[in-house]
């Protein structure tokens, strides 16, 4: 592969930065505290890809598309956030709302994304997990 991007992905990208209040709420409820910065905590994350402009479903051209996407899908991405920090759904709020989410997260966005591997790109369905002949969902 070129050491130049040549390989654009149909689909933009999506990160969800904590905020304070997010850090805040992990540092008072998590069981091993560990009082992580803000930063600590934004160091490693989850990218989504998301549909990209030419989408012929829904096209996300700009930031605030990106945003409104990320918004109606906003309890989904919540409970994703907290599960990677927290397993156990009896310490997570209990009362989660829209404006919560958007206090407690902001959005990145970026709708050119590059494949710079030599390797073909791999999907692995967390939602399908096979177990002898047995399906799982």
């Amino acid at each position: 592969m070129s050491d130049y991007p040549r390989f654009m992905l149909n689909r933009g990208m999506v990160i969800l930065r904590c905020k304070q209040p997010f850090a805040d709420w992990l540092n008072e409820n998590d069981p091993m505290p560990r009082n992580l910065s803000l930063a600590e905590i934004n160091e490693e994350g989850s990218v989504f890809l998301i549909p990209g402009y030419d989408s012929q479903v829904e096209p996300v051209e700009i930031h605030k598309d990106a945003v409104g996407w990320v918004e109606r899908r906003w309890q989904m991405f919540f409970e994703h956030i907290l599960n990677d920090w927290l397993m156990d759904e009896s310490l997570w709020p209990k009362k989660r709302t829209l404006k919560m989410f958007r206090e407690w997260f902001s959005v990145e966005f970026n709708s050119m994304v590059w494949d710079m591997a030599d390797e073909p790109l791999a999907i692995e369905d967390w939602d399908a997990l096979e177990v002898g002949d047995e399906l799982l969902h």
